[in-house]
């Protein structure tokens, strides 16, 4: 079959895309697959598009802003089509990131009255519910998401109970997320599933447990609470002035970040270490990876780390790292937002080697369950299963 996801930039460099490409990786062992991006800001993606795949921009995005009308014919367009995005997205989705201009939305309408897909899957919730309204009856529209549930603005949850069941099937990455979605929307369990993001097949490097580094990594946004893990990573630097906190992730948000770091008089021992294209190659260079976010929508970076044997010490955040780490045994779960309960299980596996060794084997036993054979199979399975049902309802 011909599955296409749709993403809303595939050129930048993020989580979602990441994990968008490691899917399409291994959906297209054995299917036609192309990721389509509603804008494209340069020329050449962030990330290497996996072979077999095919990566096309729908609209193009010149010096970070797209082009505004020269007529007042087609600033007046331009308007209407603005309004009319943002009766279907809502406000802050409609706005997100210069994502759904009028010349893309229009592009991806023309693309799902054209495509060739069996399949269609989306990947934000502006997109799904285009998706839901747009995707002609020979599609099989997918909605995937990305983002817990409750980090949604009540408006946008408002749009997702009204619209999210015209779509064919959903999934989302964790349990509990599922079953949130499920309360929203009183899906049919068949409908809705959990679906991990998955670890794409490589030869991983493996932590030697010897370098006094601890990482994090992510975009550079409030979600993600730098500063409290630099308040953390204090507590270690004080007693232990040897190791060093790296930081890796894109974005400009970082002010009030390097302001922490001058303060806790830190700046040679934290280092911002930029984007990273092979990052699982950097947690490797790691003993020890900290996770400080508000919320996470899965963890993928805990997966990367546990892949390449660096267990994980976390905040007990909604939702994905308590259905990931297993505390105590692959990594540290500590109470959500408690900075000095962060500091002390940082602290807890910086003196005691072992225990950081013993953590990352078994961290590698826990990825083997984000493998990517498994989970593509799990995605031809539901596929099959939506497909049916559609179907039948004809």
């Amino acid at each position: 079959m011909k599955i296409a996801f749709l993403i809303a930039n595939g050129y930048g460099m993020g989580g979602t895309v990441r994990t968008v490409y490691n899917l399409a990786e291994g959906l297209a062992g054995r299917h036609e697959v192309e990721i389509v991006s509603l804008v494209r800001h340069k020329e050449k993606p962030f990330f290497t598009v996996p072979e077999g795949v095919r990566l096309h921009g729908l609209t193009r995005i010149v010096g970070g802003r797209p082009e505004e009308p020269s007529t007042r014919a087609g600033r007046f367009a331009h308007r209407i089509s603005r309004r009319r995005t943002v009766s279907l997205l809502g406000r802050g989705e409609a706005r997100r990131e210069n994502f759904y201009t009028p010349a893309s939305t229009a592009a991806l309408r023309r693309y799902l009255r054209a495509t060739d897909a069996d399949v269609v899957i989306g990947t934000r919730p502006g997109i799904n519910l285009l998706l839901a309204r747009w995707a002609p009856r020979r599609v099989l529209a997918i909605g995937q998401e990305h983002v817990n549930l409750a980090d949604h603005s009540d408006e946008l949850r408002g749009l997702i109970a009204r619209r999210y069941p015209r779509l064919d099937g959903m999934t989302v990455l964790t349990e509990a997320d599922r079953d949130a979605y499920r309360d929203l929307l009183d899906a049919a369990p068949d409908w809705l599933t959990a679906m991990p993001n998955p670890l794409p097949d490589r030869d991983y490097p493996r932590s030697t447990q010897d370098n006094p580094i601890i990482v994090a990594a992510g975009r550079m946004a409030p979600v993600k609470q730098y500063p409290k893990l630099v308040e953390a990573f204090a507590v270690v630097a004080g007693k232990h002035p040897d190791w060093r906190l790296r930081i890796y992730g894109g974005g400009g948000k970082d002010a009030a970040l390097r302001r922490r770091i001058v303060d806790l008089g830190l700046s040679n021992q934290v280092t911002l270490m930029g984007r990273a294209e092979d990052l699982t190659g950097e947690l490797a260079k790691a003993s020890v990876l900290a996770v400080s976010s508000r919320v996470e929508g899965f963890g993928m970076t805990i997966i990367e780390g546990f892949s390449v044997g660096v267990p994980a010490v976390s905040f007990d955040c909604p939702h994905g790292p308590r259905e990931i780490i297993e505390d105590g045994r692959d990594g540290l779960l500590v109470p959500d937002q408690d900075v000095d309960a962060l500091a002390a299980a940082l602290l807890r596996l910086v003196e005691d080697r072992d225990e950081r060794v013993r953590m990352g084997r078994e961290a590698v036993r826990s990825a083997d369950r984000y493998a990517i054979g498994p989970i593509v199979r799990q995605w031809e399975r539901f596929i099959e299963e939506r497909s049916a049902a559609r179907r039948r309802r004809r």
